[in-house]
């Protein structure tokens, strides 16, 4: 059979998250490259369904805002005290009803702490609910330890009965792997009356969730459970040490992806990605790579060791070695680094070269062109086949504005040049070394700033005595002497 669209996706965030130890809401701490909340929802996502409703509770203002800029599309509900996971859903569902919406078909539950849920995990859990026709299916796993977690309880012909928690089961009951993972598929009509039902007579006088299904059996509905292909997903992150276990296991399973896609990773454990990392056939990263945000490796291309990268694309067959990049655009077969630093607004132009301690900053360098060491490049265009020298500084702030730079195509700059900006250096032009550039040069042009060299021999004796220079300088000229006397 087919399966239809969810008609919600409930995720619960309300929480306080005290083992975090923290002022950011545990449902936004970072993994790989999104909130933990971020990657549940993308894992609803992939469901497609109709409308997500996140409640929220404490830390909210946070929560909502976080929203608005990552997920402006999902709503949100409002869990003013965290009475139970039963009195969240609730909100969920008068939220919902308040905007005239009156839910209609399956209905899923999740949380915003289980950031290495899949979608596909959960468009199975729908699969399985929609073909057995039930009121309610448990999410449920197989765990390694199942101490704690409250047990899936099956009668003899392996028909789901219950759920019961771990303090209040039998030797027998405990004995069980199989746990109650949560997460759930309701049909939505039938959810909408059972969380006005939900019972407060337990020690914490909260509304549970997991009493919804003892009420919807005993009602006489279908019951039912479907076990997770793979338990970690439904894993819940509870304090930094999880959050690094949790970040461990996504990266892992973000680099096998990578290679069993045809990209070559030297050494996974030392290599990190986000979710949102694109690598093209072919590339290779190095040991102690980083791969950021929205970053994207073309085809062939080498990246590492040591590369930091954040959103920042990289074109087929480049090689970019100890390099720490940001908002950068990295053309094909070009070389950068090692040891350079491409900030926001970087373009390097296929087949270009970014040596050894250069520093690029809203710049384009054109094709072919190179800026080979130890030089600063802010606010420039550098046009194709050019050649910067080393010591360069693009001088680019007068205290007040940011000014540009253009070198023309296949121009050759001198060592140490300062480029005042706003200034132009045409096609074909030179400067000397040791050049200030205060004023255009012509195309064609060589541009020089200093005057002849002046020498005055003698000063550092006359002006340095006792000096270890001008012993050094007197021993010279001894030397010099007895050399002459031979």
């Amino acid at each position: 059979m087919s399966v239809s669209r969810p008609a919600a996706v409930i995720v619960l965030a309300a929480g306080e998250g005290t083992r975090m130890k923290s002022r950011l809401p545990k449902v936004l701490h970072e993994i790989c490259g999104r909130s933990m909340l971020g990657h549940v929802l993308a894992a609803a996502g992939e469901t497609d369904p109709e409308r997500t409703v996140v409640v929220v509770g404490h830390g909210r203002d946070q929560v909502v805002r976080h929203l608005a800029d990552t997920a402006p599309e999902v709503a949100t509900a409002v869990q003013e005290t965290q009475n139970g996971t039963g009195h969240a859903v609730r909100m969920a569902v008068e939220a919902l009803h308040a905007q005239g919406v009156r839910l209609s078909g399956t209905v899923v539950l999740a949380y915003g702490d289980t950031p290495l849920l899949r979608g596909r995990t959960l468009a199975d859990l729908v699969a399985a609910h929609e073909a057995a026709g039930s009121a309610v299916t448990v999410l449920s796993a197989r765990v390694p330890d199942p101490a704690g977690y409250g047990r899936v309880v099956r009668d003899a012909s392996g028909a789901f009965t219950g759920i019961v928690e771990h303090a209040d089961a039998t030797e027998e009951q405990r004995a069980v792997d199989e746990i109650n993972s949560g997460m759930y598929a309701f049909d939505g009509a039938l959810l909408a009356d059972v969380v006005t039902r939900l019972s407060t007579d337990n020690a914490k006088g909260e509304e549970y969730i997991t009493d919804a299904v003892a009420i919807l059996r005993g009602d006489g509905h279908r019951v039912d459970a479907a076990p997770a292909a793979d338990w970690v997903e439904i894993q819940g992150v509870n304090d930094r040490v999880q959050l690094a276990e949790a970040r461990r296991l996504l990266n892992d399973r973000l680099l096998t992806e990578l290679m069993r896609s045809g990209v070559t990773v030297v050494d996974p454990a030392t290599t990190w990605v986000d979710a949102g990392v694109r690598v093209g056939r072919d590339a290779v990263l190095e040991p102690q790579t980083q791969l950021r945000g929205t970053t994207a490796i073309g085809e062939g291309a080498r990246v590492g060791p040591g590369a930091l990268l954040t959103d920042t694309a990289v074109g087929d067959d480049a090689v970019v070695r100890h390099v720490v990049a940001e908002g950068a655009d990295i053309g094909a077969e070009t070389t950068v680094g090692p040891y350079a630093y491409l900030r926001p607004g970087s373009v390097i132009r296929p087949g270009a070269k970014i040596g050894t301690f250069v520093e690029v900053k809203n710049s384009t360098v054109g094709e072919g062109s190179k800026v080979p060491h130890l030089t600063y490049v802010g606010d420039a265009d550098i046009g194709v086949g050019v050649n910067i020298g080393a010591s360069s500084v693009f001088v680019n702030y007068d205290g007040v504005t940011k000014n540009r730079t253009t070198i023309g195509d296949h121009a050759r700059t001198g060592s140490d040049n300062m480029f005042v900006a706003p200034v132009h250096v045409g096609d074909g032009a030179y400067t000397g070394a040791g050049t200030v550039v205060r004023e255009d040069v012509p195309p064609g042009a060589l541009a020089v700033s200093s005057g002849s060299q002046r020498t005055i021999e003698g000063w550092v004796e006359r002006k340095r005595p006792g000096t270890a220079a001008a012993e050094a300088a007197q021993r010279a000229a001894k030397g010099e002497e007895r050399r002459r006397g031979e």
